[in-house]
């Protein structure tokens, strides 16, 4: 008897051509170095110049395909040009973000829209400007939004972040929808704290620490590590019937 044995669709990006927003350090710069390594050629956007070309550079050092490109997502005439123009990118890392932890009855004005306008505001006209382009170019693609366990859960100190990652979540399903028939898929990498640049001063609070330990049911914090392999998974083929989901990568943490 004959037995067809079917084949693992490939983690390999050969081909591609990915875009990383907020590159230049942390979750930005792993999801890029992730994705080059994968076979993808790489853009990694940030408004830190100096940052993403040595990023870049150190990833042609590797034998990657990479480029850096200065751009400010909250400058959404500039998101606009910059990916109507040049090459077409079928990979979206959504990944520029930020947080002001502070309590709900000091949050000012200013904080909730710095928040509010890079976490949701720009990733939204990032993710539109993109998939014009491969709309316009009829071609599918693959926008992995960068959430958080924060987008499923909430936490005190933490309204306004908690609030735009839940609309993150909220956004990525309704472009899942929308964008299917097109073959645009949307998913969402929803990582607990990671130790990164903006996450290392909270954890300078023991209390704060430990406390995170205990939710986090495996014992340690992230490590930008963790996170590489989901994104490159929701950037294959390996993904292909995966749209409108959310990969938490939490340690276990939302599972109580």
């Amino acid at each position: 008897m004959t037995v067809s044995l079917p084949h693992t669709p490939s983690l390999r990006l050969d081909g591609h051509r990915a875009l990383v927003t907020g590159a230049g350090r942390g979750l930005g710069l792993a999801c890029a170095a992730a994705l080059a390594e994968a076979g993808a050629q790489v853009t990694l956007a940030a408004r830190t110049g100096d940052e993403v070309e040595a990023v870049a550079q150190a990833l042609r050092a590797r034998g990657d395909r990479a480029q850096a490109a200065v751009l400010d997502v909250t400058d959404l005439d500039a998101v606009a040009a910059f990916l109507a123009g040049g090459p077409c990118h079928d990979i979206l890392v959504n990944n520029a973000g930020t947080n002001r932890p502070g309590t709900f009855v000091d949050v000012t004005r200013e904080s909730y829209d710095l928040v509010m306008g890079l976490n949701v505001r720009a990733a939204f006209f990032v993710a539109q400007a993109f998939a014009r382009r491969l709309l316009a170019e009829k071609k599918p693609g693959a926008i992995v939004n960068m959430s958080s366990q924060m987008g499923h859960v909430g936490a005190a100190n933490r309204t306004i972040y908690c609030a735009s990652k839940h609309a993150l979540e909220g956004l990525t399903k309704a472009l899942a929808v929308e964008l299917a028939p097109t073959g645009i898929r949307v998913n969402t990498v929803c990582p607990t704290f990671v130790e990164t640049p903006m996450t290392r001063p909270f954890f300078e609070n023991e209390a704060f620490r430990a406390d995170t330990l205990r939710k986090i049911k495996l014992g340690r914090l992230g490590r930008v590590e963790d996170v590489m392999g989901a994104v490159v998974y929701l950037a294959s083929d390996a993904s292909a019937l995966v749209t409108g989901s959310a990969m938490v990568i939490d340690g276990g943490w939302t599972a109580e």
